[in-house]
């Protein structure tokens, strides 16, 4: 007779069965989940580049360019916001079924933006995905610190930057391949940004429900942080429309006032409300008691800043200022992804090796000279310069990044894994926005001015109104836009007055030309207010293929911009340097949080037998229903 095969066992017995082994896991257990989580990243991360680079075809097939900011701050604020809820839910409710939840809406908010017929509808939908997004951006980092010791997981860190870099690689290549395509299978080619999360969520989603199977023992009492909940979302939400918005309506408008008062009201009861609940708070203010947790969470901070206002200002420097595509653009970040990836490795194998992580904040300094290598940027530097920074970037935050996630998860128990993680990710986010609306800001306020004194430097003047002037180059197809926008407001009133019939082929005469005007320069149109000076703040395509001598004062003088935003970048993660000295780590811990849970539960299943031992023991003097003495009964007479 053939033997029956033997049953599949469930997820729950999975678990069950993992819990019975104390929480250790094999090598390909831990290496299956790992493949699993790295594909729930690869989608989020992924998503995010990709429609930054189709976004501009989206809104003009939508026929809705002045919502585009809409769309970015919908999904922003959603991810945002659910960020640490996931984390805590987590803890309640255990890591897997939050993680299916998580890609089933992130999948849901993919199909739904693909048949988006309005901007308006687009940013509801993509409000949708940010609430899926904000468990795949918390739950893989905080599921790794279950399974995996401390010492053990900066190991896999490099493999997760990895997931990251090669999104942010080919993110804009998929990106521009279908924004560029009309149609693909019967559907407009950008439609498919958003399709293409299907293959690769479900991918996820199958990877997540056969492997993930981590042991959560259900709390006797679950109370859910709803005035949590909404207290952060008051304080959260006005905040990042502040943010996103406020270089439109202005920094100190009414309605930014309005929007900073109840974000504070928020941020007030939300802090409030913590404190009344203790460990059942969203965000439990305990976890503020560790210097070690406090001081990661404002390095966190600070390197968010950083990080994500280099992130948004490398591509538009190498797109505006060393005319590459979107998708050049992408090619040429690979330095910053290569030196992320490697220090990150690097560290992590150091980490591993001797459970030490003091010294890697040290990639703050690393990063804030990356920053001061860069001010010495200008418009004819060549590209190799500006890649050779990113690089030196890159390799300062690949060591950041996972060395204050570890120290965060290491200053908590094992039971507030999800919420310090979590609160890590949450963190980070919200220093980024603010680096992006503040670095975005100064830029864009300090550009007209730099465009202007462009204008008046006579060198580059000289050369762009010499090629302005020459008919060969004026009405030449790829500078027509750059013509019309820039120098025919300048110099049609000139040429108008010139004599019938004069040879502008001819050099002699056309510098004879240039020189009357470049005597008058201070007359020219181009200050702050002019057309030149505001000329990068909107449609900034007809630079694109235009003379290098026509728009030499423009990109010498966004060149110029740039230069004051890396040096407030170089101020920014040098505090986070200097502030990093306080930063006292613990040793790492040994166990994973699977296996420390696990041995408190059989230190308390010891403690509960020893003390169930020492009352039968008792009970040889206690009766075995009165729980009292026994006493003879006195004789009879």
């Amino acid at each position: 007779m053939s033997t029956p095969a033997p049953r599949r066992l469930s997820g729950k017995e999975r678990a069950q069965a993992l819990a019975d082994a104390g929480g250790h896991m094999s090598r390909r257990q831990i290496n299956l989940v790992i493949i699993g989580l790295m594909a729930a990243m690869f989608l989020s991360s992924l998503n995010q580049t990709v429609v930054g680079t189709s976004i501009r075809t989206i809104a003009d097939d939508l026929n809705g360019q002045s919502l585009q900011a809409l769309v970015t701050t919908a999904f922003l604020i959603t991810s945002t916001v659910s960020t640490p809820i996931y984390g805590k839910l987590s803890d309640l409710f255990g890591r897997r079924p939050l993680f299916i939840i998580s890609i089933a809406i992130f999948l849901a908010g993919s199909i739904l933006a693909s048949f988006s017929t309005s901007m308006g509808m687009l940013a509801a939908f993509r409000a949708v995905q940010g609430l899926g997004a904000g468990g795949l951006m918390a739950l893989p980092l905080t599921v790794m610190g279950d399974i995996l010791a401390q010492r053990e997981r900066a190991k896999y860190q490099g493999y997760f930057l990895a997931v990251f870099g090669i999104s942010s690689v080919i993110g804009p290549l998929i990106g521009g391949l279908f924004a560029g395509a009309d149609e693909i299978l019967f559907l407009e080619g950008w439609r498919w940004v958003f399709l293409i999360n299907v293959p690769v969520g479900i991918g996820a989603f199958i990877m997540v429900l056969a492997f993930l199977h981590v042991p959560h023992h259900a709390q006797t009492k679950v109370r859910i942080d709803w005035g949590g909940v909404a207290t952060i979302t008051l304080a959260v939400v006005p905040l990042l429309i502040a943010l996103e918005f406020g270089r439109d309506w202005g920094w100190m408008s009414g309605i930014n006032l309005t929007l900073y008062g109840l974000s504070l009201v928020g941020l007030v009861a939300f802090i409030l409300i913590e404190r009344a609940l203790g460990d059942d708070a969203l965000l439990p203010l305990k976890l503020f008691r560790s210097p070690t947790f406090s001081m990661a969470t404002v390095l966190g901070v600070l390197v968010g800043f950083g990080m994500f206002g280099a992130m948004m200002t490398f591509p538009l420097y190498l797109q505006l200022v060393n005319g590459a595509t979107p998708t050049e653009a992408g090619w040429l970040m690979i330095p910053m992804i290569v030196g992320l990836m490697a220090s990150s490795i690097i560290s992590g194998q150091i980490i591993a090796r001797t459970g030490k992580y003091r010294i890697f904040p040290i990639g703050s300094a690393m990063l804030a000279g990356a920053f001061f290598f860069l001010t010495f940027s200008t418009y004819d530097k060549p590209v190799i310069f500006t890649m050779a920074g990113m690089l030196l970037a890159g390799l300062g935050l690949g060591q950041l990044m996972q060395t204050l996630t570890l120290a965060s998860q290491n200053s908590v128990d094992a039971r507030d894994m999800g919420v310090a993680t979590s609160a890590s990710t949450f963190f980070r986010q919200i220093g980024g926005t603010l680096g992006v609306a503040i670095i975005f800001s100064v830029l864009f306020s300090v550009l007209p001015g730099a465009i202007g004194d462009s204008f008046k430097n006579k060198d580059l003047l000289h050369d762009a109104l010499d090629a302005a002037l020459t008919p060969s180059v004026a009405e030449a197809e790829n500078n027509q836009p750059i013509m019309q926008a820039i120098y025919d407001p300048i110099l049609q009133p000139l040429i108008d007055q010139l004599p019938p019939g004069i040879d502008l082929e001819d050099a002699a005469t056309r510098g004879q030309i240039v020189d009357q005007v470049l005597e008058r320069v201070d007359e020219l149109p181009s200050g702050d207010s002019g057309e030149a000076g505001d000329s990068l703040n909107g449609d900034t395509s007809f630079l694109n293929g235009a003379d290098i001598a026509l728009k030499a004062p423009l990109v010498n003088g966004f060149a110029n911009a740039s230069v004051v935003v890396f040096w407030l970048s170089a101020f920014v993660v040098f505090a986070s340097f200097l502030l990093s000295f306080f930063l006292r780590p613990a040793p790492l811990r040994e166990k994973s949080a699977m296996q420390e849970a696990a041995d408190a539960r059989a230190a308390e299943a010891e403690l509960e037998s020893e003390a169930a031992i020492a009352a039968a023991e008792a009970g040889a003097f206690v009766g075995p229903q009165t729980g009292s003495v026994p006493t003879p009964e006195p004789a009879r007479r």
